[in-house]
């Protein structure tokens, strides 16, 4: 029974790691895609994104660095946190971006490709939640 326990606990583990490298990918691609728009890289080159609504500032790319970050530490994370503190990072930090993706769709006028890879990362996230929430101690 012992060797179940285990492979319950890391299959989980291994789940968490790569939806959120499924989501890491999309949000980096959908990212990029979005630069082939007409009029976004003339916007980038004057020193705003969103349409004009906000200007590119040390502060914007330091927390645009974060907020990439995080995906990619959640897949270390869900790897190496013990199970309760595993499982709260990762509703916690889906239920962020879910509330961040949301919020982003209405910065500027997003495009449909954007709001194509909004929808895949939002059911993605929201997979992450539910599968953390529901996760059970395999050790209990």
């Amino acid at each position: 029974m012992n060797t179940n326990v285990k492979t319950a606990k890391k299959d989980t583990k291994i789940l968490l790691i790569i939806l959120w490298a499924f989501y890491s990918l999309n949000f980096m691609y959908a990212d990029q895609l979005s630069h082939l728009e007409p009029g976004v890289l003339a916007g980038i080159m004057s020193g705003t994104v969103a349409d004009g609504t906000v200007k590119i500032t040390a502060g914007f790319l330091l927390g645009t660095a974060i907020m990439f970050e995080i995906p990619f530490l959640m897949i270390i994370l869900s790897w190496v946190l013990k199970y309760s503190a595993n499982r709260w990072a990762n509703i916690i930090a889906g239920a962020l971006f879910v509330v961040a993706q949301i919020g982003s769709l209405f910065a500027g006028a997003p495009s449909l490709a954007y709001i194509f890879y909004s929808a895949i990362e939002i059911a993605d996230l929201l997979l992450i939640i539910w599968l953390a929430w529901t996760w059970r101690n395999p050790e209990s």
